[in-house]
C-alpha cells in the first residue's frame, strides 16, 4: 500500500509508523512549496505553463486530503484540503495583483490570506490536541511571508534573493511536515 506504482507522485499511506508519516507529509509539503514556486514564476513571466503549473498546484491540497482521509476521515481531510485550496487560489490573485501593480487588491488578498492562515490554525488544532493553534498560526505567517517575499524578489527580478528566500522557505515547510507528523505520531500513537 506504500509503494507507488511508477509515475506516481503521491499514494495512499499506511498509518503504521511515524516514519512513513513524516517522509508523506515532508513530501506533500515540499510539493506544496515547489509547485508555489513554480506558480510564482509562471504567473510573473506569463509563461505557457501556467495553466499547467496551477492544475498541478491545485492538486496538492487534494493530496494532502488523501494523506489524512485515513486518520481524520473524509469530511475532516476535505475540510483541510478546502482550506489549503482557498490559501492557494488567494495567493495567486496576490501574485496577479502584484504584477498588476494593483496595491488595492493585492492589499485585500493579503488580508484574506492571513485570515485563511488563522482559520488553518484553528482548524488544525480543533482536530488534534496535540497541535497548538498559536504555533500553527506563527509557523503559517511566516511562511506567508517568505511566501510573499519570494513573489516580491521574482516580480522585481531579484533572481537571486528569490532563491535564497525558498532555501528559508523550504527549511520551513519541512518544519510544518514534521510538526504535522509528530502531532499525528502522538494523536494515534504511532510507533
Amino acid at each position: 500500500m506504500f509503494a507507488c506504482p511508477m509515475g506516481v507522485v503521491f499514494c495512499t499511506i499506511r498509518p503504521d509508523t511515524k516514519a512513513r508519516l513524516r517522509d508523506s507529509l515532508r513530501t506533500l509539503w515540499e510539493q506544496h512549496v515547489f509547485w508555489t514556486r513554480l506558480f510564482i514564476i509562471s504567473a510573473a513571466f506569463s509563461l505557457p505553463d501556467l495553466d499547467l503549473v496551477t492544475k498541478r498546484l491545485l492538486r496538492n491540497p487534494k493530496d494532502f486530503q488523501e494523506a489524512l482521509k485515513p486518520f481524520y476521515g473524509d469530511e475532516t481531510a476535505s475540510r483541510f484540503a478546502t482550506l489549503l485550496t482557498d490559501h492557494l487560489k488567494i495567493a495567486a490573485e496576490l501574485v496577479n495583483a502584484a504584477k498588476a501593480g494593483d496595491n488595492n487588491a493585492a492589499a485585500d488578498a493579503e488580508k484574506r490570506w492571513y485570515a485563511n492562515a488563522d482559520d488553518i490554525a484553528a482548524f488544525l488544532a480543533s482536530v488534534n490536541p496535540f497541535w497548538s493553534e498559536r504555533e500553527w498560526r506563527a509557523m503559517l505567517y511566516e511562511h506567508l511571508a517568505l511566501t510573499k517575499t519570494e513573489a516580491v524578489d521574482m516580480l522585481t527580478k531579484k533572481y537571486a534573493e528569490s532563491i535564497t528566500t525558498f532555501d528559508a522557505i523550504e527549511k520551513q515547510a519541512l518544519e510544518m511536515a514534521d510538526t504535522m507528523a509528530n502531532g499525528m505520531a502522538r494523536q494515534f500513537a504511532l510507533i
